[in-house]
């Protein structure tokens, strides 16, 4: 892996981790495929061999791959599989997709300032080990706060703490449950994220910098 923006492809290789829907790779994809993002996706990589993010990736002929600490033998096995999964795929970049699980030293070693997450809150709000999906957007409702949103952040070895690459705010609306609120932060995420790519791979932002 390269150590600076300068070695990031013209249409770079995007490999993704994704734990149960896979939504915004969902989205991502489809900016490839209809010319609005130049880049590849390569391989999806998951810790949940029946999620439908593996289902909906073999469908859409994208190489699916299982990995867990219970299929390598150890977390620290999941991350030496990881590891060379993504090299044998090319990967330039990493999406991280929904994905559940921290990664391990190997693969952040391998892949510095190239892999990618999506938070559904503006970090350094709401964010942390456990803040994820619904209990993010409880945080939020129980707050009382009038705005929320949607980080796109580098990411390193602690939960949510890698720099911001990219944020995008979401009211949040009198009456909201955390169903109505997670609603329209996923639509924010699906937009954000492909348009974040695509500002990264036309070196507007340079994650080295970062």
């Amino acid at each position: 892996m390269g150590t600076n923006m300068a070695s990031l492809p013209a249409r770079p290789t995007l490999a993704f981790l994704a734990s149960h829907n896979g939504s915004s790779m969902r989205a991502i994809v489809a900016a490839c495929r209809d010319g609005r993002l130049r880049a590849s996706p390569v391989v999806l990589i998951s810790n949940n061999g029946d999620s439908a993010a593996v289902a909906w990736a073999k469908q859409n002929r994208i190489p699916a791959v299982h990995i867990s600490a219970k299929t390598a033998g150890s977390d620290a096995g999941a991350d030496a599989a990881i590891a060379a999964t993504l090299a044998q795929y090319g990967a330039d970049l990493v999406i991280l997709a929904g994905y559940m699980r921290k990664l391990g030293p190997e693969t952040l070693g391998a892949f510095e300032k190239r892999i990618l997450n999506v938070h559904p809150a503006l970090l350094p709000k709401f964010g942390g080990q456990g803040m994820y999906g619904r209990h993010v957007h409880d945080a939020v409702l129980t707050s009382g706060d009038k705005e929320t949103g949607v980080t796109i952040h580098l990411v390193d070895g602690d939960y949510d703490q890698g720099p911001v690459v990219a944020q995008a705010r979401v009211a949040v609306e009198a009456g909201d449950t955390h169903e109505t609120l997670a609603a329209r932060v996923q639509a924010k995420e699906q937009e954000l994220y492909p348009e974040t790519l695509k500002r990264i791979i036309a070196r507007e932002i340079d994650l080295d910098r970062l």
